[in-house]
This record gives C-alpha cells, structure tokens and sequence, in this order.
C-alpha cells in the first residue's frame, strides 16, 4: 500500500488492484492545487467544497464516489463510512462528517475527514482495531491539537498521519487559523519529524511497530 498525500484532508491511496482519493477539492477555494489523478474509488466525509461535482472535476477514470455512512467493498477494498459530527462549533453548516475506515490489504486505515467533536465510547467502539489513523490536528471547524492527540491515543493506532494544520503553502487566511504541526507533536509527547513524500508499507510492517507519527508533505 502506497500513500500521497494533496493537502487538506486529501490522500490518495494505491494498493495493487485500488487507487482510492480522500476529500478531493476545490483548487481555486482551497488554495493549493489539487492534481488530476486517476482513481476508482473517491470518499467525501464532508460537503464542504468536495461535493460531487468537485469530485468529478479533480478526479479521472469513473470512480465510484462514496459519501454516506455504511458498507462498501470494491475492488478488493472494504470501506465502512461510520457517522460523525463535522462541526466543532455545533451550528447549522456543516454538522455531518463521515468517518471512512477502509480494510485495505489487511490494513485497517482510517479517515477521520473534518471530524468536530472527540469520538464517544460508541463512535470508538464502531471504529474499532485501527493501524493507520489519518486526523485533522489544526482545529479551525474540526477537533483541536488536544483534542486530536486525546482521540489518537484512545484509538491507539500503529501510525498516525496528521492533516489540516499551519502549513507554508497554505495561503496566509487560512494558515493563520490552523495549529501549526509542532503543537500537535507536543501534546503527543512526541519529536518533531521531517515529513516524507510518500509512504510505503505492507502489514508485516506494522507488527513490531510502536505508536509513531508520519507527516507527510505536499
């Protein structure tokens, strides 16, 4: 399995048979480019700028588009869309956010999306074993450093990827609302790490592996 990451809550994901995008989005409102990729599969935990028309824009190949809580399996992919609150503030836009856990070549990977509120025992309980936890850490309409960092350890995954923080590259409106990284690596009690292009890795490879914490650049 092979991860990229675009920015945002954007991911693509590559397995042998697979090629999964998370959160596709909307170049000329988010600031960064999104870049054309090919895919079969496109998650959308939320509707805030990665609606379908997005998705179709930003995404090639006819890929079956997956926004709403259930069970789907393609192309050898087992996907779980698991409701949640998107909200941090609990107001009237944007209250809806699904959570998409993805079984992937026996890793269990999952997609936090613009979550707002820390899981409850139930919501932990349904997204159960994890290997991969990718969770907004930024704050800014989803959880915040602590709150991101309070979630991680509870669902106790192999790695965790952060998104949606400070970053350069982001224009100054938006990055000036987000946490930047090293806050959430604090609260992790963790090193500061230089972020890497891609990540490869099979399920062997998480066996012995403790707790560590990729970020990845863009």
């Amino acid at each position: 399995m092979e991860i990229t990451y675009f920015g945002h809550s954007s991911f693509l994901i590559k397995t042998r048979d697979c090629r999964i995008v998370t959160d596709p989005f909307d170049p000329k409102t988010a600031g960064i480019p999104m870049p054309k990729v090919q895919a079969d599969i496109v998650t959308i935990s939320h509707g805030n700028g990665h609606d379908s028309t997005v998705s179709a824009a930003s995404v090639e190949g006819s890929p079956m588009v997956f926004d709403w809580p259930g069970e789907f399996e393609k192309n050898g992919v087992r996907i779980f869309g698991i409701q949640s609150r998107g909200d941090k503030n609990q107001g009237e836009a944007r209250v809806e956010n699904v959570i998409f856990k993805f079984d992937i070549e026996g890793i269990q990977t999952v997609h936090c999306g613009e979550l707002g509120s820390i899981a409850d025992t139930r919501l932990l309980e349904e997204i159960g074993e994890v290997d991969i936890l990718m969770i907004p850490v930024g704050g800014y309409g989803t959880i915040d450093v602590k709150e991101a960092a309070a979630m991680a350890k509870k669902l106790d995954p192999s790695i965790i990827i952060p998104m949606r923080y400070a970053h350069d590259k982001l224009p100054p409106s938006l990055a000036g609302k987000l946490a930047p990284l090293d806050q959430f690596m604090s609260a992790m009690g963790a090193e500061a790490v230089e972020p890497v292009g891609k990540l490869s890795l099979k399920k062997e490879d998480l066996a012995e592996l403790e707790l560590k914490i990729v970020p990845m650049s863009f």
